[in-house]
């Protein structure tokens, strides 16, 4: 009976409890198998070999002992027997049960959001009572969003728009302590500031910049106000032009080409152009790349809501915008601003050589009727007038700068979870946190969105179970600036998971409908209508084209209209809640819904969500553009061969890696570190390895800027039907040169046949005949 108790007492113990049994697996000969491993079993307790410690013997002979009737030996000894099979038999049932129970939920492949996919380490333990620490995607999707509910986003974002934070100053220095001591009392493991010492412009009280009217004699007239000394354009050439002005659209390349082709030549001149669409740096560099001697920038009213009821940018109000075609300091290119470091007196080759200064819509209304010469294709014309714009040239201007440049501190301020898993990589979210200005828009949103963010993770306990497992850059700047639209600047890589969390986020303004459904409301093609590439002015741009690293700025938008205040001392709190009708509260929710979930699916997914096949497609897409110049190529003896033989391999290396995955065994940790270091080092691949970082900082074939880009190449292509001569042979400094075409092919094909190798993981495998 002591037995049949103890037997009892122990199948008790082993009744189905979740969190008594851990599966691990085993390495060695059974590796493979799973393992059931008793985490709590009591010290002594009798292990299964002693539950049945029976013995069946054959019959004895006759005479042996005294004779039972009616009782066979064996059956006796069977029917002792009985309870312990019938036991055994339940025992194992149960762990047969258990074994598949635990396999089905941790391994089924069409369960939705009921699959397991948190923790597969086997030495995780439980500390958190959700579920006993088992979490699933839609428990966490809910305890996300009920902890991001009960934030103050609102309050959060005009409080830090009421703070002076020009950068290096000593309000930007408190908000600094204020916000490391606000991660502080989260539960981080880590947070820290990093300072640097960067060089900036200012403009200097002493010597304001100005803007003279100049005669035909040449003698200095008239000066013409800048209404705010204050606005100005950092790293700007300082010292003083003079030439005519010609009224250059937007300052793109094509609107140069389009001056010149009507007669109206930019060498020697001051431009006019107008904020938007491209960077103030790259209007400065077009400006400079035609011979330009200096940029005047303003804000065309036209290009702006005319909505009575919305406020609008005051026509004394100029536009900030620095004009340095690089990121970082641009006195320390390509290495951090550290004050102990020594550095050669060195300049980035994005720094422009002519002056750029913002002026306001009324300057610019004076200077547009002064102006001769062709009328302004119907598409440049804008409302400041009542009468056509012209392009010039008018009378002459001399523009005088005289920023001074500073060493700043600036401080970098960091707050780090751990991963218990690949922690060794990372999640990077960011916002800015300086401003010129109020700064709304520009930075206090951002401010306030990573805010709450961290005391989200931090409220839902989630922290110590993340598994941080590949670099992405989550930008929070410029997020909200309207309502109406919503854009997703961002990687090809990031596409399909953008799909996928704006099908779990609820439209801000649109009742009954996620963000998806909005969206393809409109336009069925959603990603036409919400993905964009990154442009250079966003802070994430340089992740990507710089470092490498797939990167997503989210933004909603006025419908195809600009945000007015942005970059102004107008950029408060006040404006930016008229704009959107009182509905700030609802988008900037929105926002840190979409940027919260999706750095739950980057850390929560066993493998990255990245879609590395996207940039075949990206590819294919401008390979058709290429085509387009195939016979006058072939008229001269060359060829694209060599880029659709990288794109093939390309194709066939991310199908075999797709193949690879789908056939691997799911729950082997080697393995999935191994796919998700190939996955996540796709961007990076994309970096020409064959140009100086410090000459090309933006290595980016597909993103970046330079002569090794698909963009320059095809750029270079189109001066095949732009050539004078219009023979085979011909070459000219301005025309199409074969050298040139042939290194471009070559830098783009090699980087481009390497992105393959890599993703390939097997680089001798890879059809490659060039």
């Amino acid at each position: 009976m002591e037995r049949l108790w103890g037997l009892f007492q122990r199948a008790q113990q082993l009744s189905p409890r979740s969190s008594q049994t851990v599966y691990q697996r085993v390495e060695g000969p059974r590796k493979g198998h799973l393992e059931e491993e008793e985490e709590d079993g009591e010290e002594g307790a009798e292990t299964l070999a002693h539950f049945c410690p029976m013995e069946l013997r054959g019959p004895e002979p006759l005479g042996s002992r005294p004779r039972q009737p009616n009782l066979i030996p064996w059956a006796a000894a069977g029917r002792r027997a009985a309870p312990y099979l019938v036991l055994t038999a339940l025992l194992i049932f149960t762990g047969a049960f258990l074994l598949g129970y635990v396999a089905f939920r941790g391994s089924c492949q069409a369960c939705g959001d009921s699959v397991l996919v948190v923790s597969e380490d086997v030495n995780y333990e439980p500390d958190l009572d959700f579920h006993q620490g088992r979490l699933y995607w839609s428990d966490l999707q809910a305890m996300f969003l009920q902890f991001l509910g009960e934030g103050r986003l609102e309050d959060t974002i005009r409080q830090t728009s009421l703070r002076e934070r020009v950068a290096g100053s000593a309000g930007m220095a408190a908000l600094t302590q204020d916000i490391r001591a606000a991660l502080s009392r989260q539960k981080l493991d880590h947070v820290w500031t990093d300072t640097h010492y960067v060089g900036l412009q200012f403009p200097d009280p002493a010597h304001p910049n100005t803007l003279h009217w100049v005669d035909e004699a040449g003698k200095v007239g008239e000066q013409l106000p800048l209404e705010d000394p204050d606005v100005y354009c950092p790293y700007s050439a300082i010292g003083n032009v003079t030439g005519e002005l010609v009224y250059a659209h937007y300052g793109r390349p094509e609107d140069l080409q389009d001056l010149r082709a009507r007669g109206v030549d930019p060498v020697g001149r001051l431009l006019l152009v107008r904020v938007g669409v491209i960077s103030f740096a790259q209007k400065v560099t077009n400006a400079q790349d035609f011979g330009a001697q200096g940029v005047l920038i303003y804000p065309e009213p036209a290009d702006f809501s005319q909505d009575p009821p919305k406020p609008s940018l005051s026509s004394q109000q100029a536009v900030y915008g620095h004009v340095h075609l690089g990121t970082g300091d641009p006195y320390t290119p390509g290495f951090p601003s550290f004050n102990q470091t020594q550095f050669p007196p060195v300049a980035s080759s994005g720094l422009p050589s002519i002056p750029a200064q913002p002026i306001s819509a009324d300057i610019a209304s004076r200077l547009l009727r002064k102006l001769k010469g062709p009328v302004a294709p119907q598409e440049w014309q804008g409302s400041l007038l009542g009468s056509p714009y012209h392009l010039g040239p008018g009378p002459r201007l001399r523009l005088v700068v005289n920023n001074h440049r500073t060493s700043t501190p600036i401080n970098n301020i960091f707050g780090c979870i751990e991963g218990r898993s690949e922690p060794d990589h990372y999640v990077v979210i960011g916002a800015q946190r300086d401003a010129w200005g109020p700064g709304a828009a520009k930075s206090a949103v951002g401010t306030a969105i990573l805010l709450e963010l961290v005391r989200t993770f931090s409220s839902m306990g989630y922290l110590s179970v993340l598994h941080l497992k590949a670099v992405v850059y989550v930008s929070l700047d410029n997020a909200v600036l309207g309502d109406d639209k919503f854009h997703a600047k961002t990687s090809p890589l990031l596409t399909s998971l953008i799909e996928s969390v704006l099908k779990q986020v609820d439209s801000p303004n649109h009742s009954g409908q996620t963000l998806y459904e909005q969206v393809v409301f409109t336009n069925p093609s959603w990603d036409a209508e919400v993905i964009r590439p990154l442009p250079m002015d966003s802070s994430a741009y340089s992740f990507t084209a710089f470092v490498g690293v797939p990167a997503v700025e989210f933004s909603f938008m006025e419908d195809d209209q600009a945000y007015p205040f942005l970059h102004t001392k107008e950029d408060t709190y006040e404006n930016l809640h008229k704009v959107l009708q009182g509905r700030l509260p609802a988008v900037a929710q929105a926002v840190a819904q979409l940027a919260g979930q999706l750095l739950i699916r980057l850390s929560h997914d066993r493998l990255l969500p990245l879609d590395f096949g996207r940039y075949g497609d990206v590819v294919l897409r401008h390979i058709g553009n290429l085509n387009e110049f195939s016979g006058d190529l072939k008229a001269r003896g060359l060829t694209l061969q060599w880029v659709y033989s990288a794109r093939g391999d390309y194709i066939r290396a991310a199908e075999k890696l797709r193949q690879e995955i789908y056939s691997s065994e799911e729950r082997d940790e080697r393995l999935t570190r191994m796919y998700n270091v190939r996955i996540m080092r796709v961007e990076f691949y994309f970096l020409s390895q064959y140009v100086s970082p410090a000459d090309s900082p933006f290595r980016h074939i597909f993103m970046g800027r330079g002569d090794h880009t698909l963009g320059a190449l095809l750029d270079h292509l189109r001066l095949l039907r732009s050539n004078s001569s219009g023979t085979p042979g011909a070459t000219s400094s301005t025309g199409f040169q074969e050298s040139r075409f042939r290194r471009q092919l070559a830098l783009l094909t090699w980087t481009l046949q390497g992105a393959a190798n890599a993703l390939s993981g097997d680089v001798w495998n890879i059809d490659n005949n060039f």
